[in-house]
């Protein structure tokens, strides 16, 4: 890997020491030649052209002519920004301030009054058009190819030109492969300290994730850095402009949105309120933030300013210096007014006194030389490629050769360089900044394509993690799982595990599920006592518990879905009115019911919210209701599934794309406490038929699924006579007629010989051995007709129904050995031997179900 190499700075102070006057493009390298000075030179020896036409700094002359043009025409901020920078980049390309107007497309009023201010500001600009070098002045010029047309019209007739490259080779040393950014910028932090800071440089692009990281780590470990953060980096500058864009966020701004600012401001709030509306959230913590926030519109930019120093115990002089600056200061922080002043600091440079002493940090896009001895670059990715100007009046080719030749140099700043880089991100391959491809003759995707050192974690020698030391802590071992854990860890182990560890907010759906909940429990306790005054109670205390969560114009809407939705309830428990209760044992005390406390009644019916911890099969949970001693029902806010899916989703070999083991898991408790009976297990979606309940028509039963166990298997269900006489009754019309013409003991004698395939395709039965023996059997029995074929395959049929929507003794039997295997092998897990993986038993999981994605680091990790 080998690129033009860059000449030494001692050499390329040789050629031109003997020069009047050396023009360089890039200011570090005119320090470097300055530095290398070895006799007394009047006046500038080495300098930028800019330097040397407004013979001081240079100032950012973008933010000076759009402060000029705000101050005097009232337009839009964005709209005069675009005209300053066309303006600007125009003129660098062409040479003159009015070469903007050649181009009709990017003229308007805008423009031209623009062009005018500029044309009459003393800028860097300006002073480069009407500057020449002296024609008696032994002029050098180090690479011309990186300096601008109006740059090189400050140049003599003539002068010597010298490249910064020599005629060697220089082989770029390897990349260093790091697992992430993190790991990347603590590498560089190890290896730097207080005394070496000052001959350290770090290059990356400015707008990665590298420049947040390698502040904050600097500034933890107390080195001394400059070239960073800049007016609006500051924390309080920062803070301050969240706070006016909060205020003015609406009424469905989520804490979760306010995070940073909230804790800025030293306000802490529990991750559970993080999906509710600020405005609506009861909390002492956040009342001067919301005083705030209400008020905004009264305030100027001054008076704000002054309340979030006071609130923070400290003055922000430069901030109100800027706004000074912009003629803003005594204005009303409205909305647009907020919005232009972020514009701005987001937009322009605003200067920043600092140090310059410490490490050196860079930017990958605006520096070409950086005199360190020892030279870090951070990520070197595509964000480093330069975006060439798509305006007509930029020749792109020249603009391509200027960046590929400013690239060329950096990497070979310092004495040392160590490339430092990541080859994947968030499992995706990290792609090399594009001048690589025209550097390197050699064809790659990656940085690990080419000459690399991988840094990967140090693993134990089993290869199952990271070294750690023993920890003397007996693991809690795991006697029970709950369904909704189960079917998380079936998806994925190590959602699973995250879910145990990480604390979720607390949602509207949730909020919502709940009520429904205790009402539904509520009414079996108290049916008599619910009249219209109740409902009416209920459905306001709902809308207030879940006011923080939703915005008030959807209030209408809510109303109607909760009153819809507690109607539904009462209606489908006047129509099923719960059994006797005498077969179960009465709750004790009152329980946790909002509206048993609300109602001051107690819920201690044996009926309702029955928790079981069944240690004999390793499961818990809580039952919404037992209907009947064969019959439990489960009440749901969510859409309606169908029996099949419901059994679908319930697969163990292999498990669904989308788990759910409710249904079984409750089913195989519920046999354990009633065993030989056949079960229901009924789900009733009160939500379901909300439009025709508001329009008052209501079929209860399309809000009820109901999934059937049998207490025995499954080929002995379809060959019982019961199952014969229900296909009598209940058939399709081939079936009956062909049934009815046999009577029980031939029917049951099909099943004799051959054994029925546990499946749920009915082409797979009826092509099957049972399948064929049994349409022999019956035209043997009833004769040799169409109608007897066609009347067998529509029995079939019915049983493959039957098996795809009802549970069997042997799926309970293989569900209670699943959960044993589950068990073991979570309570592995959480003893350490092994670790809890990604991907669950069916392969990868389904991440529409994952709760703490991304907590999921893919592949090994």
């Amino acid at each position: 890997m080998s690129v033009p190499r860059a000449k030494p700075i001692a050499d390329l102070y040789d050629e031109v020491a003997a020069s009047d006057l050396v023009v360089v493009p890039d200011a570090p390298l005119a320090s470097a030649l300055n530095r290398r000075l070895d006799k007394p030179h009047l006046g500038p020896f080495a300098i930028t052209p800019r330097r040397l036409a407004a013979g001081r700094r240079e100032e950012a002359e973008d933010r000076v002519a759009f402060l000029e043009l705000v101050e005097h025409e009232d337009f839009d901020w964005k709209r005069g920004a675009y005209a300053v920078g066309n303006i600007l980049q125009c003129w660098e390309h062409h040479g003159r301030v009015d070469a903007i107007l050649d181009y009709d497309a990017y003229v308007d009023d805008a423009t031209r009054q623009a062009v005018k201010h500029i044309a009459d500001l003393t800028t860097t600009s300006n002073q480069l058009t009407e500057y020449r070098i002296s024609a008696d002045r032994d002029v050098a010029v180090v690479g011309h190819d990186q300096l601008t047309q109006l740059e090189r019209s400050i140049l003599p007739p003539t002068y010597e030109t010298y490249s910064p490259f020599s005629d060697d080779e220089f082989d770029c040393p390897p990349f260093h492969v790091f697992d992430s950014a993190t790991t990347i910028v603590d590498t560089v932090v190890d290896a730097v300290t207080d005394a070496n800071a000052d001959n350290v440089a770090v290059v990356l692009d400015q707008e990665s994730e590298f420049s947040a990281l390698i502040e904050s780590a600097l500034e933890a470990a107390d080195i001394p850095f400059y070239g960073g953060p800049g007016f609006v980096d500051d924390p309080d500058h920062r803070t301050f402009v969240q706070l006016l864009r909060a205020a003015h966020g609406g009424t469905d701004t989520r804490v979760s949105d306010c995070r940073p600012l909230l804790a800025r401001l030293g306000i802490s709030l529990d991750i559970e309120h993080d999906a509710k509306r600020l405005y609506e959230l009861d909390a002492d913590a956040i009342e001067w933030l919301v005083s705030f926030c209400e008020t905004i519109e009264t305030r100027t930019f001054a008076e704000a300013l002054d309340a979030f120093e006071r609130r923070v115990g400290r003055r922000l002089d430069r901030f109100a210096k800027e706004l000074e600056t912009l003629g803003i200061a005594e204005t009303r922080a409205t909305e647009r007014a907020v919005d232009q002043l972020v514009f701005y600091v987001q937009t322009y440079e605003v200067p920043v006194d600092r140090e310059n002493d410490g490490v050196l940090l860079a930017d990958a896009k605006s520096a070409a030389y950086v005199d360190r001895p020892v030279v870090f670059y951070l990520g070197l990715d595509e964000g480093w490629t330069h975006s060439a100007p798509r305006r007509p009046w930029v020749d792109r080719d020249a603009q391509y050769t200027r960046n590929i030749q400013q690239f060329q140099l950096l990497l070979q700043s310092g004495a040392t360089q160590y490339y430092l880089v990541q080859d994947a991100k968030g499992g995706s391959p990290v792609t090399p900044c594009l001048y690589f491809s025209e550097l390197f003759d050699e064809e790659f995707d990656r940085f690990s394509d080419l000459d690399s050192h991988i840094h990967a974690p140090q693993f134990d020698r089993r290869g199952e993690g990271f070294e750690r030391e023993p920890v003397d802590v007996t693991p809690i071992e795991v006697t029970t799982i709950s369904q909704s854990s189960l079917s998380t860890y079936v998806n994925c182990p190590r959602d699973h595990l995250f879910g145990r560890l990480v604390e979720s907010p607390d949602t509207d759906y949730f909020r919502e599920g709940t009520l429904f909940h205790d009402f539904a429990e509520f009414y079996v306790n108290h049916p008599d006592f619910v009249d219209e005054d109740v409902v009416d109670s209920v459905v306001e205390y709902m809308l207030a518990e879940t006011q923080p969560f939703v915005q008030s114009v959807d209030e209408v809407t809510r109303r109607t879905k909760y009153r819809a939705g507690i109607e539904t309830i009462v209606a489908f428990f006047e129509a099923n009115t719960p059994s006797n209760d005498a077969f179960l044992t009465p709750t004790s005390g009152r329980g946790d019911n909002v509206f048993a406390d609300r109602f001051d009644r107690p819920v201690d019916s044996p009926l309702t919210e029955r928790w079981f911890e069944n240690d004999d099969l390793g499961l818990k949970g809580k039952l919404d209701l037992v209907h009947a001693p064969s019959r439990l029902v489960d009440h749901k806010s969510g859409s309606r599934k169908s029996a099949s899916k419901v059994v679908t989703n319930a697969t163990i070999d292999p498990p669904s794309d989308s788990p759910n083991f409710q249904a079984l898991l409750y089913l195989t408790h519920w046999r354990s406490q009633y065993p030989d009976r056949p079960l229901e297990f009924t789900f009733f979606h009160f939500l379901e038929t909300l439009d025709d309940v508001v329009a008052g028509e209501v079929d209860l039963d399309e809000t009820l699924t109901t999934v059937s166990y049998y207490p025995v298997p499954f080929d002995a269900h379809v060959r019982s006579e019961a199952f014969f006489d229900e296909l009598l009754k209940e058939g399709a019309n081939k079936c009956q007629k062909t049934l009815s013409q046999v009577d029980y003991e031939r029917y049951a004698a099909a099943f004799d010989d051959v054994a029925v395939p546990d499946t749920t395709d009915s082409d797979e039965l009826i092509e099957s051995p049972f399948g064929q023996e049994c349409i022999e059997r019956m035209k043997a029995s009833v004769g040799d007709y169409k109608y007897v074929a066609q009347g067998c395959k529509q029995a079939m049929r019915q049983m493959t129904r039957v098996r795809g929507r009802a549970f069997f003794e042997d799926d309970l039997d293989a569900f209670e050995a699943f959960v044993d295997e589950r068990l073991d092998e979570l309570n592995r897990r959480r003893a350490g031997r092994e670790r809890f993986p990604i991907d669950g038993l069916a392969d990868e999981p389904n991440y529409r179900y994952v709760d703490n994605r991304d907590l999921l680091l893919e592949g090994d990790r």
